[in-house]
Parts: C-alpha cells; structure tokens; sequence
C-alpha cells in the first residue's frame, strides 16, 4: 500500500512539473504598429534550465511607408538595462528571430518591446506604446 502511494505521489508530482514547464514554454502571438512601422510574430519564455534561455522572439520587422525615406526599428528592454535595438531595412521586411539571454532576463519576470519608425534627427521618432511581455 505504501509503494503505491508512493508512486501515486511521485507520478502527481513528475506531471504538474511537466505542466508548470509547459506553461513557461508556450508561444504567444502579437502584431505591433506605429505609423510606418509594423512587426509581427511570436514570442516565448524558454525556461530558465534551457541553454540559451531567455525571451525568444521571431517575427517580421515592416517597413509600412517604402516611400517616405525612413527607416524602421525594434527596441527591446529588460528590466536595469537600457533599450536594446534592431534595425530594420527601408522598403523591405527584415526577419527578426532573437533570443535575449541575458542574466537579467533569467530573474526578471518583464520584458518591455516596442516598434519605431526613425524620422532622422530633426523629428522626434514616433513609436507604438510599450508591450509588456510578462513569464
């Protein structure tokens, strides 16, 4: 009787973790816009036992106005660090696929993504609102 309490314990615990590694690991959808600025993809908390781990995110970086002269950016930003940025290429869609590893991102529970278009060094930048993406 004791055994198959025992197994019974051991089997509750041994797929509650595999639920709770699960959950850390599911890939989210989301669509982002500025004007003349748009990304699109997925993104994923990969968990912490996991090498590289981190905020994994794969998506498309748009350059919506080709015709306007000006460039598209990602910013992305993990807590007590400053913003991190990938540019994209005028008139055309720029594959993003990155995994921030940082080790800030394997404590902190937030991670903070926004999508720009540059407007040179005359006109401020215009850029989406932050998302927070949290674990």
């Amino acid at each position: 009787m004791r055994k198959l309490a025992t197994a019974v314990v051991a089997a509750g615990l041994f797929f509650g973790g595999m639920g709770v590694a699960v959950a850390d690991s599911s890939t989210r959808q989301f669509d982002m816009t500025t004007t003349g600025a748009r990304f699109f993809g997925k993104y994923q908390w990969q968990p912490k036992d996991r090498v590289p781990s981190g905020l994994h995110v794969d998506g498309v970086l748009r350059d919506d106005k080709g015709d306007d002269g000006h460039n598209v950016y990602l910013q992305v930003k993990v807590e007590g660090y400053a913003w991190g940025r990938h540019n994209g290429v005028q008139r055309k869609d720029t594959r993003v696929n990155e995994v921030y590893r940082d080790g800030a991102v394997l404590v902190t529970d937030e991670v903070r993504v926004k999508v720009c278009r540059d407007r040179g060094s005359l006109r401020p930048d215009n850029c989406s609102p932050s998302r927070v993406f949290t674990r």
